[in-house]
């Protein structure tokens, strides 16, 4: 049973999303440097790399990360494959396109980002329309994830896609790396830290892949 990894690597070279904490991973202790241990400290932001948002994201006192269910996070999910010339990802193509899947991960042509540009931020990514969010919403998905650092068009006032999908409790999957996965049905496993102080808007995650018999 194939298993892939689509979780994007922690540099402290690579993008994030504009105003948002950048990466710092350094040594604390060392063996290099006589120390008992090697400890590693990590400092960055919780919509850092592959993360998941949580409805209190945006919503005030809606559900926090910690609190995400396994059960969501965890399940059947289809793998939609975005032509590179689609830069928006409209309800007609999610129609189209979309099964019956409770999680809906979109692959596109921002996944090369992350091999072709991975320090350099693109406002150019592929994004998720509004109308398109909605439609998720109605047909009653679960989860939807994409692969950058954000599912909203760059710039875009209020995050109505983020708000369409997070007031119905729809978990939200950023900064996927989906180059090396093809089109169709996977068992997705994403585990956000849990992390309980805070805001609970998000945290990063660790997502794989595993082919369905």
């Amino acid at each position: 049973m194939p298993i892939y990894d689509i979780t994007v690597p922690l540099t402290n070279e690579m993008s994030t999303y504009p105003g948002d904490p950048g990466i710092q991973i350094t040594n604390w202790y060392s063996l290099a440097n006589g120390d008992a241990a090697n400890v590693t400290r990590l400092n960055f932001g919780a919509h850092t790399g592959t993360h998941v948002d949580a409805p209190a994201h945006f919503i005030p006192a809606a559900t926090p990360a910690e609190q995400l269910s396994l059960e969501v996070l965890v399940g059947d999910a289809e793998l939609i494959e975005v032509p590179d010339d689609v830069m928006s990802i409209s309800r007609e193509f999610v129609q189209e396109h979309a099964t019956v899947a409770q999680r809906v991960l979109f692959k596109t042509r921002n996944s090369r980002f992350w091999q072709d540009h991975p320090t350099e931020f693109r406002a150019d990514f592929t994004y998720l329309e509004l109308a398109a969010a909605e439609y998720l919403a109605e047909r009653g998905v679960l989860l939807v994830g994409i692969d950058y650092l954000s599912i909203e068009q760059y710039g875009q006032s209020n995050h109505p896609t983020h708000l369409a999908l997070l007031k119905h409790g729809i978990v939200i999957v950023e900064g996927l790396n989906l180059s090396s996965v093809s089109a169709g049905r996977y068992e997705l496993i994403c585990l956000p830290l849990r992390i309980r102080s805070g805001n609970g808007d998000g945290a990063p995650a660790r997502a794989i892949l595993r082919t369905v018999d």
